[in-house]
């Protein structure tokens, strides 16, 4: 696959400024193993999706766990539940997200989802939900 330079450096600025290292180093995984899904998923995804005009990356982070909750891809959800939190959306905010979701996917998905809340709460050392 020929990427476009400017979509994917863009999406590595992206990435960076949402996730940082962990992203990076996420990316870097999937290049050692197929640079080619890695190159799409850099330049696509967030070099041109999360790069866009009018939402900002909050509201794309609060439209992505929606979306990952809704299809039960929980395997997902902790890289995005850091990356929620580093663009801006409170502990709360994202716990109320879960419990919205379940008037809507049900409480299996929204347990799974909030067990994956917890535990990156945890690791982020947030004990109060305000």
């Amino acid at each position: 696959m020929s990427r476009n330079p400017e979509h994917y450096n863009k999406g590595i600025e992206v990435l960076n400024e949402m996730v940082g290292a962990p992203g990076l180093n996420a990316i870097e995984a999937f290049q050692k193993f197929y640079p080619d899904f890695a190159d799409f998923l850099v330049s696509f995804g967030f070099g041109e999706i999360y790069s866009r005009e009018t939402l900002d990356f909050k509201q794309r982070e609060m439209i992505t766990l929606t979306a990952l909750i809704s299809q039960g891809a929980f395997e997902q959800l902790g890289f995005h539940l850091n990356a929620a939190l580093n663009v801006g959306m409170s502990p709360k905010e994202i716990v109320e997200l879960v419990i919205h979701c379940a008037a809507y996917v049900g409480f299996p998905k929204a347990c799974s989802a909030m067990g994956q809340v917890m535990l990156v709460f945890e690791q982020r050392g947030i004990a109060e939900i305000k």
